[in-house]
């Protein structure tokens, strides 16, 4: 594999480690991957619940928590840093402006377009701004939107497919269509993307995301086109994940039929491990009491089955009876921990 390079950033390892919340990407996850060569991610999602104190309300709690994270993991590493944060989050702005602040390396912006997300940028920043798209349309809208308000052409793309975890970026009728499949998509986002490069002479990388779980998914979808990978799942069931014991064992445990397709509250069609919450939530016997945290401005409490960012939350904390795991379409195919050092040896060593 050849090294990665987004702006001045030289990534030895093209593997980038997904942002997963709530929680399950933390510092710990993060520095873990940055220390063997590939972009640690920490997602910002829920982060005012897990570092909730008395004296803090939800929106100060997770600058704070943000803070905290980005630090410990500078301090765990030299590695490259990242923070993936959804444009849907109603707090983007103090999430981004707080990643931008404590200097880390990249953001990663998905779950919406991030049009402005270059207008946060001072003139001593370094951090790189990487949007999160689902189609070569939507690379073109952002690249153009940065280009033209801001002058500021996007550090890479990533591009995530439909067998990815967690929210999708299709409705759910392309889910399953070839016609939107990983393999379909990089090829259209490189060629909507090679004259940028020219133009503004910058490499501009693109990262193929979603059902990658092998050397040799790896491998096929760099012949595609794909300067690098991002990889969620494969990175849960390492001992570094930041998330419960009883969160990894719900991919150890699961089977292929156990891998599900959900609709969210936050209104995008979702991919996670089927468990006894989702089914109440299907027999319509779960309600959200009400909305505490206001955390996704697509979310509607009233016409919503549960809180998501609780659920989420009880999962990455072990309460799998209130909540559920996201997962990616080949998540099931874990079958025992593993740490990040042994994964990265896994997924780019040559097999004898």
């Amino acid at each position: 594999m050849k090294s990665l390079k987004i702006g001045n950033l030289e990534i030895p390892v093209p593997i980038i480690q997904g942002g997963m919340g709530v929680g399950i990407s933390l510092s710990g996850l993060a520095s873990a991957v940055a220390n063997e060569g590939g972009v640690g991610v920490i997602s910002a999602a829920g982060l005012g619940l897990i570092h909730k104190e008395k004296s803090l309300d939800y929106v100060k709690a997770s600058i704070e928590g943000l803070k905290k994270e980005i630090r410990t993991a500078k301090e765990k590493t030299i590695g490259v840093i990242g923070v993936n944060i959804m444009a849907a989050l109603t707090n983007f702005e103090d999430m981004v402006k707080t990643t931008i602040a404590e200097k880390a390396d990249i953001i990663f912006a998905g779950a919406g377009l991030p049009l402005d997300l270059p207008k946060y940028l001072k003139p001593d920043s370094i951090t790189k701004l990487v949007p999160i798209v689902s189609s070569a349309k939507a690379a073109r809208i952002i690249a153009q939107k940065w280009i033209t308000n801001y002058n500021y052409v996007p550090d890479a793309i990533v591009v995530e497919g439909p067998k990815a975890g967690g929210h999708l970026g299709f409705k759910a009728n392309q889910i399953e269509d070839n016609n939107f499949s990983l393999e379909e998509i990089i090829p259209n986002v490189v060629k909507e993307i090679m004259p940028l490069r020219s133009k503004y002479n910058k490499a501009i990388p693109v990262i193929a995301a979603g059902g990658i779980h092998t050397q040799d998914d790896i491998q096929r979808i760099m012949e595609l086109g794909a300067d690098g990978v991002q990889l969620g799942s494969r990175f849960v069931t390492t001992y570094e994940c930041d998330a419960d014991d009883k969160f990894k064992q719900e991919y150890l445990k699961a089977d292929e039929s156990n891998i599900e397709i959900i609709q969210s509250p936050v209104g995008m069609p979702g991919r996670a491990i089927k468990n006894s919450f989702i089914d109440k939530v299907k027999e319509g016997l779960k309600s959200p009491k009400s909305c505490p945290f206001h955390c996704i401005r697509t979310c509607k409490v009233e016409k919503s089955p549960y809180c998501i960012i609780s659920a989420l939350y009880n999962a990455y904390k072990g309460n799998l009876k209130n909540g559920y795991a996201f997962a990616g379409s080949y998540a099931y195919k874990a079958k025992q921990l593993i740490s990040v050092k042994d994964l990265f040896k896994e997924l780019t060593q040559k097999s004898n």
